[in-house]
């Protein structure tokens, strides 16, 4: 058996890759929207597996594995109820095959399969020759009226700028922490902050930045994963329907049924 530390990276978010990637599998804690997919194949991986983030609203969070097959890069996803996002190990150890693309399926990688078996089989997978270019994410201001706060739709977390401090913040993430660190909740302090679920997940997994956000008086809530698209915000914001708001949030006037355009009003309402 080829040595994990030597054929496997594992790594808990796409957006950290780096040349130690190059030519081997990864297990990326990081949703498995068009997003991270690129971040992979911009890195070189040989293989990957992701979360499926509950497969979703037009099964945006499994949209890497055709991306990927275009590429000619095999991929999979696991069952964002079998280990928890934003958590690489813990996927490695407990994560169970959810899809699997065809160059993936080539090589015996298949649905209710352990991550570990998985991960494995995807060492003798050919690597990637596909250039896959650039790839341009959303940052979209929406500007409040007469003194109103402002709204910033990100489509990742990363993308975050300092001049975000102050916004509701609508973000196509998940809502889980990445690697289990508070800090990286949120990297400013915004008004608010809207994340994707992630189908809830292992442990509550995609909802854990809500918590962490409380502790710091931000307002955070998540949007049910078949309600709109991960890794896009702007779905969020047009189709996004509530699933869990912090207690901060629901002192604003937050609520589990709402959509994301009510809540955003009442944001505004109270903070004004």
């Amino acid at each position: 058996m080829p040595d994990v530390e030597n054929e496997i990276a594992i790594i808990n978010s796409a957006t950290k890759l780096d040349d130690t990637c190059r030519g081997k599998v990864l297990v990326c804690g990081s949703h498995g929207g068009e997003y991270p997919a690129w971040l992979v194949a911009r890195a070189g991986c040989r293989a990957v597996i992701l979360n499926d983030a509950g497969i979703g609203k037009d099964e945006a969070g499994i949209a890497s594995l055709a991306y990927l097959e275009k590429c000619g890069m095999a991929a999979c996803s696991i069952d964002t109820m079998s280990a928890r996002i934003g958590d690489a190990n813990d996927m490695f150890a407990r994560g169970i095959i959810s899809r699997a693309n065809s160059p993936a399926a080539a090589l015996g990688v298949t649905s209710g399969q352990a991550c570990r078996e998985a991960a494995h089989l995807l060492i003798k997978a050919k690597e990637m020759q596909i250039d896959p270019g650039s790839y341009e994410e959303a940052r979209i201001l929406l500007a409040g009226e007469k003194g109103e706060v402002d709204v910033m739709l990100i489509d990742s977390a990363s993308l975050v700028k300092p001049e975000d401090k102050g916004r509701i913040i609508i973000t196509g993430s998940h809502g889980g922490l990445v690697g289990g660190m508070p800090a990286m909740a949120l990297q400013v302090d915004g008004l608010a902050g809207i994340f994707h679920d992630a189908g809830g997940g292992a442990d509550g997994a995609g909802l854990t930045r809500l918590a962490a956000l409380d502790q710091r008086n931000i307002a955070a809530a998540t949007v049910a994963a078949e309600s709109a698209r991960i890794g896009d915000a702007r779905s969020i914001y047009d189709d996004g329907i509530i699933s869990h708001v912090n207690e901060t949030a629901s002192q604003a006037g937050g609520r589990a049924g709402q959509s994301v355009g009510e809540f955003v009003k009442r944001l505004r309402e109270n903070s004004a």
